[in-house]
């Protein structure tokens, strides 16, 4: 009988604690972002007879329960908590931690999407490009230079795609350049303070020229969470966020195509109004953004495609240059550029990361 009733207290507790996280979350208004992600959470789907008969409604009800559950960013910690220290897994969600830093899985290597991302850019160089100077260069994940214990993609066949689909483009090589230290440990990117080499190595091979003046101040604004961080949800020392400035820099503007404002190289308010604080560098994601430099030295011009790392490098480069745009095919599709640049015998640098031209995603 005492059996009984501890099994009925048992369940009934149960059920009481089930209805107060049923209340809460109908009660709780939706959020519309997660801060420590840095992306947008679903909302409540639209009921329709299209989303019904098209069996759609039960996934979206799915996504929407789960991005917005009570105290959500709470269970993602015990979960990963559980799974790495109770299960002994290596990595949670593809994400593990490795001498404090934190790692994500980018396995395995997608040949389909690395030769579609290839035929993109080839698609560029045949509209716009043709007789400019050109060069390519990919950035390794930091998971290249971790050890062979974890699973990573073939980086000596993704290169070997890569120089085959690009054939006629000169390659230059910045695997040798970097180090696991040059990266953050809470974030994918690289460090600023660590790519002078990578700048020099770069501009060499654009130009045949170093920079003029490679005299920088190292300003630290402070702690840096990268996405890593946020994405995880475990605690791990912050970073430093670290930018480099001269004057050829100070003096430079941008300018952002979307938003049709001027602004200084090094957006400082983005480290306290950002989520994202890496977007100090060049106002962040942006589908075109331009940089003049009114104290060069040459009349040259340089066009980088890019994804997030060339934010960071784009500064760097200045020295060699009156003007450097920035192009991130991402977000705008290259059937429109000339709508907005002129191409006319600029020096030309295709810059990607093994994980973005391991996508689909340039347009």
């Amino acid at each position: 009988m005492k059996s009984e009733t501890k099994n009925i207290i048992i369940v009934f507790e149960f059920i009481i604690i089930i209805s107060i996280f049923f209340i809460i979350n109908i009660l709780k208004p939706d959020d519309k972002i997660s801060v420590y992600e840095r992306r947008k959470l679903a909302s409540f789907p639209e009921i329709s007879l299209e989303n019904i008969f098209e069996g759609n409604i039960s996934n979206q009800l799915e996504e929407y329960a789960m991005d917005q559950f009570v105290s959500r960013d709470v269970f993602r910690k015990i979960k990963y908590y559980f799974n790495t220290n109770i299960l002994k897994q290596k990595d949670t969600n593809k994400f593990f931690i490795k001498n404090d830093g934190i790692y994500k899985i980018e396995y395995p290597l997608n040949e389909i999407a690395l030769k579609k991302s290839t035929q993109k850019i080839n698609n560029v160089i045949d509209k716009y490009l043709k007789g400019m100077n050109i060069c390519y260069a990919v950035i390794p994940d930091k998971n290249y230079y971790l050890q062979d214990e974890y699973l990573k993609i073939d980086y000596d066949k993704f290169i070997s795609i890569v120089k085959d689909e690009l054939k006629d483009i000169k390659y230059i090589d910045l695997f040798s350049e970097l180090s696991i230290e040059d990266y953050y440990r809470t974030d994918l990117h690289w460090k600023q303070e660590s790519l002078e080499n990578v700048a020099s190595k770069i501009s060499l091979e654009l130009n045949s020229q170093n920079r003029f003046n490679s005299n920088y101040e190292k300003i630290k604004l402070g702690n840096f969470y990268g996405t890593y961080y946020g994405q995880a949800l475990v605690d791990v020392n912050p970073d430093n966020l670290i930018y480099l400035n001269n004057d050829i820099i100070e003096n430079c503007i941008t300018y952002n195509y979307e938003n049709k404002k001027a602004n200084k190289v090094y957006d400082l308010e983005k480290y306290e109004n950002s989520n994202d604080k890496y977007d100090i560098f060049v106002s962040g994601a942006t589908s075109l953004i331009s940089i003049e430099n009114p104290n060069a030295k040459t009349s040259k011009e340089l066009i980088i495609f890019r994804d997030s790392f060339g934010s960071s490098i784009a500064p760097l480069l200045l020295e060699n240059y009156s003007k450097i745009t920035l192009i991130d095919l991402r977000y705008i599709n290259s059937k429109i550029l000339n709508d907005f640049i002129e191409f006319k015998n600029q020096d030309v640098l295709f810059l990607y990361s093994t994980i973005v031209l391991n996508q689909d995603i340039l347009k």
